[in-house]
């Protein structure tokens, strides 16, 4: 299986919603790094599985809408608790959309919200 990955830093706020988690329920921020992993068993005509740069493009978009954002007040969050896991599993399902076709077979998504702490989800075909 080839795997080709890239990461990314970026912050973004949110309160956790429906339970006591106490400072967790304050509007705080999270230093978030994303690690994205795409693998396959197939390169294309030019060798690559997918180009680098055309992943770091798409990860820039993707993160630039939750940058400095509060998760609260997005759609994709709208009357659900913005847990690591949701977010994890939503920034993976929108990379899906992008990359999961030709070569490419698996998409997995680490999201660390600090340094010891991540969620991860993984789609593939």
């Amino acid at each position: 299986m080839y795997r080709v990955g890239v990461q990314r830093e970026f912050i973004a706020q949110h309160y956790l919603i429906g339970g006591d988690w106490g400072a967790e329920n304050q509007l705080h921020s999270h230093p978030y790094r994303l690690e994205l992993e795409l693998s396959g068993r197939q390169l294309d005509q030019h060798q690559y599985l997918v180009d680098i740069v055309a992943i770091e493009d798409t990860l820039d978009r993707l993160i630039g809408y939750f940058r400095d954002h509060t998760l609260n007040d997005l759609p994709e969050f709208a009357g659900v608790n913005p847990s690591l896991e949701h977010f994890a599993r939503l920034l993976c399902e929108s990379l899906a959309e992008q990359f999961l076709a030709g070569p490419v077979e698996r998409i997995s998504v680490k999201l660390w919200e600090n340094a010891v702490a991540w969620a991860g989800y993984e789609v593939g075909r």
